[in-house]
Formats: structure tokens, C-alpha cells, sequence
């Protein structure tokens, strides 16, 4: 073998390298970013924590996430919250019924109620009694006519819809990021491997090295470079399984595990397939489909409610009350009694309330249409930007694949020609790193790749409907 011969597939694999490396450099998932504080990044633990390591497939993971998520927990609690008060703002509007069972024993002042008949008449008692009152009777109290009333009913029953679909929303979201976690464990797990291995052969080839120092064949320059790859290997593989650790303890917190709880990760993930759809098609779903868009419109419409019910202020209500029951000295002497009445509210002067809350409402109003727009943009980015990621990813992975291949071959060459002795180990320290860089570019490609299917299911909002539909699991409402 000639030695050009020899060093074309070295350098067909330096520019695979090369080229893969600016691709990983640029394309990165447009996964949503979370603070620390978030609680869709922790989790409600349940059960006790055992020596004997959990098994975790990725529709574990997701479906685990589903039921005890911080984020999706909360959300629900918020809706919850939202029903009660729709039936706060309703209870305004319908019959108030309640009754009352009273028994007395008082005495009268007379002239205080403008019976002044001790003057008039004098040694008549100016206070009389003591005597008995019993009354037994029902109230009923409705309102008529109230715009106000009904417009803030109807603004809460816009609320309870906004939440419903928050409610979902947070799903699809926690879809996204247990999905994410177990993506990024996985290739941080791949990653640990992948600096050991190299820190290994790292091992071998300083072994080799001495060895043929020892046999007079190489200079002594290469053993200690040799030396210096390995304890830089040894770092890099400390530096992995650390970061690994981290990132395991981070989706057990997400997806409820106990504290303490080992587990192992099936790192066979099932091959979902990519959506046959256009740029438009995808983005018609989306605006049918995306629950954060369906929330930021149920808003809109109950702003819209509560200003109509600001402006209602102004205008007069109907209410009618009546009673029925029975009074006399005693049960028995008791004699049946009713009132009704009706009556008109007309605001005349209340101080510039009313005016203070059309002002409040406005806006409202205004800061809901832009959340609607705002909304709207976003998911024109957020799909424009899956299709990107998808194609992009999709070559880097094709690329970062034939690379790895390349730089493996590389090494093996490498290595034969510093055993033989016609050449020094700075090309085998060279073929590692092309070997640690090809492989780190791998690994970040794959997991480039499957977040991105990943993103563009939550980017049309069909997150949990993919899951369910490619993974299986339990039926939700």
C-alpha cells in the first residue's frame, strides 16, 4: 500500500468531520427553554423507593410524566379552580332561596317607632310588653334583568374553557419534555460510554507506547504524549458520567420517581415515523388543533364578556324579592304573611366606578388581542422552524453516521502504522480526537433528530395524540 494511498481515507474522514461540524454547530432543536423554577421540571414522587432498579421505556417515561408532573397537576388544580368560579358568577344569576326560624321574647319602646301615646294619654306605658314573636319563613331573592350579572357569568364561562385547554396544553408540553429528558439521558448515557471507551483505548495505547519505547523502536516524546491523551480521557470520561448522573436525576424528578430510586433506560427507541404534510398543511393543524392558541381565543372572548359587563354598570337591573311564612306570639297562634317585591336599580352617580372598570377592561381587552396575534406568530415560527430542524437534523445525521464510520477507520490505521514504526503517535492522537469528535457528533445528531419529530408533533399540537397513537397507553379524556 503506497502511502498516499494509505492517507485518502484519512482525509476523505477530516472532511466528512468537517463538514459534519459545522452543521452540528448550527442546528440546534428549538425545544423550549424552562427556568429551574418551572414546575413542569419537577414532579409529585409516589411510592417508596426500592434497591431493585426500575425498567423505563420512553412511554414509560411520557405516561409517568402525565400523571405526576408538577406543571400537569397544577394545571389541573387551575381548572378546578376556573369550575368554581363559573359557579360563583352563575349563583348571581339564579333563584337565592333560604329560610329562617326566629322565637323572641322582647319589650317595646313605642315612642321610638313614633307612637308617642304616653304623652297623649297619660299613665299609658311608653314601653310594652314582654311579649312573644315566633316567625318561620322562606326568602327568595332573583335577579331579572342584570347585564352585568350575565356578562361576567358568561366571561367566567370563557375562563372555564381557557382552562380546559391550558389544561391540555400543559400535557402536550410535559409530552415534550419527558420526551426531551429521556432523549438527553440517553445520549448522555451514550456519551459516559463513548468517553470511556476512548479513555480505554487511551489506557492501551499508552501501554503501547511504553512498550515499544521499551523495544527502542519509538522515542520516549511518544509515551508521554501518549500519557497526556490518557489523562485527558480519563477527565472527559469523569466529566460524562457526571453529567449523566445529573440528567437521570433531573427525569426522575419529572416523571415522580422516589427519591433515591434507581432506574435503567431502554435506549431502543420506537421509529415514529415523519408527518406527510406540507409547511400550510401543518400550520392549517395547528391553528385547529394547538390548545395554547385555543386558550389565548377563549381569553380574548372572556375579556370581550368582561368588558361588555364593565359597560353594563350603567345601566339599570330588575330583582325581585319576596317571603312567605307564618308570625304570631306563638307556633300556634301563628298566621301566614308574604311580601313581594320588585324593584328597578338605575345607576345615577357612583363615583366613576363603573368608569374605572370599562378602563380596566379595555385593557384587558387589548393585552388578550395581542396575546391572540402574538400567538398566531408563534406558531407560524414554531412549525416553520420543526420542518427546519426536521430537514436539517435529518442531514446531519446522514453526515455525523458516515463521519463516525470514517474517523473509526481512521484510528485503526493510525494505530497499525505507530505499531509499525513509520510514524510517531501524534497521528494516533490526531485519529482519537477525530474519533471523540465523530462520535459526539453522532450522538448529538440522533438526538437532534428525534426531537425534532418530537417538536413537530407539539409545534401542530398532536404531542400526547402521537404518543398514544405510535406507543400505546392508557385512554385520556
Amino acid at each position: 500500500m503506497t502511502l498516499i494511498s494509505s492517507l485518502r481515507p484519512l482525509a476523505i474522514a477530516a472532511l466528512v468531520i468537517a463538514a459534519a461540524g459545522p452543521v452540528a454547530a448550527q442546528v440546534r432543536p428549538s425545544v423550549p427553554q424552562l427556568p429551574g423554577s418551572s414546575p413542569f421540571l419537577g414532579g409529585v414522587p409516589q411510592g417508596t423507593a426500592t434497591s431493585q432498579p426500575v425498567p423505563l421505556t420512553i412511554s414509560d417515561v411520557i405516561f409517568r410524566s402525565l400523571e405526576h408532573n408538577l406543571g400537569v397537576l397544577l394545571s389541573e388544580q387551575n381548572a378546578e379552580t376556573a369550575h368554581g368560579d363559573r359557579w360563583v358568577a352563575l349563583a348571581k344569576l339564579l333563584p337565592n332561596v333560604n329560610a329562617s326560624i326566629t322565637e323572641s321574647r322582647r319589650t317595646t319602646n313605642l315612642e321610638a317607632f313614633g307612637f308617642p301615646i304616653s304623652r297623649a294619654l297619660p299613665g299609658f306605658p311608653a314601653v310594652v310588653g314582654p311579649f312573644n314573636v315566633f316567625d318561620a319563613r322562606i326568602f327568595a331573592s332573583q335577579s331579572v334583568f342584570d347585564l352585568n350579572k350575565i356578562k361576567d357569568a358568561e366571561a367566567a364561562g370563557h375562563r372555564v374553557e381557557a382552562a380546559k385547554y391550558d389544561y391540555r396544553s400543559a400535557r402536550d408540553l410535559v409530552v415534550l419534555v419527558s420526551a426531551n429528558l429521556y432523549l438527553q439521558s440517553l445520549a448522555a448515557d451514550a456519551r459516559a460510554e463513548a468517553a470511556q471507551a476512548q479513555y480505554e483505548t487511551a489506557q492501551a495505547l499508552h501501554r503501547q507506547a511504553a512498550d515499544l519505547r521499551q523495544g527502542g523502536i519509538v522515542a520516549g516524546i511518544d509515551v508521554v504524549r501518549a500519557e497526556v491523551r490518557e489523562r485527558s480521557d480519563q477527565q472527559r470520561a469523569t466529566e460524562a458520567r457526571n453529567d449523566a448522573a445529573k440528567t437521570r436525576l433531573q427525569l426522575a424528578r419529572v416523571i415522580g420517581l422516589p427519591p433515591g430510586q434507581p432506574f435503567t433506560l431502554t435506549s431502543q427507541i420506537p421509529d415514529v415515523p415523519v408527518p406527510e404534510m406540507t409547511v400550510q398543511q401543518a400550520l392549517d393543524e395547528a391553528y385547529a388543533s394547538r390548545a395554547d392558541y385555543k386558550a389565548a381565543v377563549e381569553r380574548l372572548r372572556a375579556a370581550e364578556a368582561a368588558r361588555a359587563a364593565a359597560t353594563a354598570e350603567l345601566l339599570p337591573s330588575v330583582h325581585v324579592n319576596a317571603d312567605y311564612g307564618a308570625i304570631g306570639l306563638s307556633t300556634a297562634s301563628a298566621l301566614s304573611t308574604f311580601n313581594v317585591t320588585g324593584s328597578v336599580t338605575v345607576p345615577i352617580f357612583e363615583g366613576g366606578t363603573a368608569q374605572g372598570h370599562i378602563a380596566q377592561a379595555d385593557a384587558e381587552l387589548r393585552s388578550r388581542r395581542a396575546e391572540v396575534e402574538d400567538m398566531k406568530s408563534q406558531i407560524d415560527y414554531d412549525v416553520r422552524t420543526a420542518f427546519l430542524d426536521l430537514q436539517s437534523s435529518s442531514e446531519m445525521l446522514q453526515a455525523a453516521t458516515r463521519g463516525r464510520d470514517l474517523a473509526s477507520q481512521e484510528l485503526t490505521q493510525a494505530r497499525d502504522r505507530f505499531a509499525a514504526g513509520v510514524a510517531n503517535n501524534i497521528e494516533v492522537i490526531q485519529a482519537q480526537e477525530a474519533v471523540a469528535t465523530a462520535t459526539e457528533q453522532f450522538i448529538n445528531a440522533q438526538y437532534a433528530y428525534n426531537i425534532a419529530k418530537a417538536m413537530l408533533a407539539r409545534s401542530v399540537g398532536t404531542a400526547e395524540d402521537a404518543v398514544r397513537q405510535y406507543l400505546g397507553g392508557p385512554t385520556h379524556p
